[in-house]
């Protein structure tokens, strides 16, 4: 003990096992220097049976429970046995804890990875699993939505006001800007190509067919599943990690009509209106590059009115419905499947959002080649 490290002697018993013997404290100032004049002879030369005695310990910490562990894992490891003698209770329920049910399993290699048609199965089987899991739930949601409008009282009409303020009120000022920074960036692009041609007058219908269309809608719907598609899965989604998806199906009664159809009504509600918003902001971002140009605003509103009308209009707002209900479906849906651990949560919110605009994109090509052969 003169030089501030933990004792120990290393003797044979009777019965041929090798024998160690521990005193003083065993904590990481003391075992220092020790450690590898213990360890070393155990992993040259590892003994059939090792018996640590631990009688005479005074002080045990996180480094003594290592070395403890250490001794176990090179004898067991290579068949040995180890026995801990003269334990106390709160020594033994630590190194219990901290003992390898496997010590052999840390020398094993790494396992192998899988090779690439492995891959591609269970990459398809996920896609299979998505595919299913998305037309089983459009069914329910079918069946669900009449519902609601066949029974308004059952409706949680409380949640469904208050998702419409999270999901249209609060986001009026983003879709506003945006669509205004879209509607004068399109303008400002057009004008000097066109004044080349001899165009310009022709840039306020440029801006209103895209906006009125297409990007008015598209604007918000994006808007919308970076929002509320996100908030969406997250909020069900910590719901089912906390399990309160599974005491609602105890008390009998539906997820989707107690969860999803406020959020799918709400996003009903608000994205049309929305899309208005964004289209009329793109509208005046467009006025701004043309009165900088120097022309009128009844020309504009001339030039507008000519290359657009209310079929147009309308056009964009039935998009944005369509948009409306993939959005918060994909979004309750994402919430739904969310599995457990601490990342699940974030996993739901970010393929709701991931999916949520690639669906836009691709119900949007949809309906606009639909819209082009019907000759609207």
């Amino acid at each position: 003990m003169a030089d501030g490290t933990a004792p120990f002697r290393f003797t044979t018993t009777q019965d041929g096992a090798t024998r160690l013997a521990l005193s003083g404290r065993l904590d990481a100032a003391t075992l220092a220097g020790p450690w590898p004049k213990i360890v070393d002879p155990i992993r040259s030369a590892p003994p059939a049976a090792l018996d640590v005695d631990l009688a005479e310990v005074t002080y045990c910490d996180g480094a003594g429970i290592g070395l403890l562990v250490e001794l176990d894992r090179e004898v067991r490891g290579r068949g040995g046995a180890v026995r801990f003698e003269n334990l106390k209770d709160d020594l033994r329920s630590l190194l219990d804890q901290s003992l390898l049910e496997d010590p052999a399993r840390s020398l094993e290699p790494p396992a192998r990875r899988a090779g690439a048609i492995t891959e591609l199965g269970r990459s398809t089987a996920l896609v299979l699993d998505d595919i299913r899991s998305i037309v089983t739930f459009t069914g329910e949601l079918t069946l669900v939505l009449p519902w609601a409008l066949t029974h308004p009282h059952r409706v949680r009409w409380g949640d469904t006001l208050k998702a419409a303020e999270k999901t249209g009120a609060n986001a009026t000022y983003v879709v506003s800007l945006l669509g205004f920074l879209v509607g004068l960036i399109i303008a400002f692009q057009c004008a000097g190509p066109m004044r080349t041609l001899g165009a310009e007058a022709l840039v306020p219908t440029v801006v209103a067919v895209a906006i009125v269309r297409e990007l008015g809608p598209l604007m918000a719907a994006i808007i919308l599943a970076g929002r509320s598609g996100s908030a969406f899965a997250a909020e069900i989604g910590t719901m089912k990690v906390t399990e309160e998806i599974s005491a609602l199906q105890t008390f009998g009664l539906s997820p989707t009509k107690f969860l999803v159809v406020p959020r799918v009504l709400a996003a009903l509600f608000v994205t049309p209106l929305l899309s208005v918003f964004s289209t009329l902001m793109g509208m005046i971002g467009g006025y701004v590059v043309m009165a900088m140009l120097g022309y009128s605003l009844p020309f504009y509103f001339d030039q507008v009115t000519a290359a657009v009308d209310y079929v147009d209009f309308l056009q964009g707002v039935a998009k944005a419905f369509v948009f409306a209900v993939l959005v918060a479906a994909i979004g309750c849906l994402c919430g739904l499947r969310t599995q457990s651990g601490p990342g699940a949560v974030g996993d739901s919110t970010t393929r709701a959002v991931v999916a949520g605009i690639v669906l836009i994109v691709i119900a949007d090509a949809i309906l606009g080649t639909c819209f082009y052969y019907l000759g609207i």
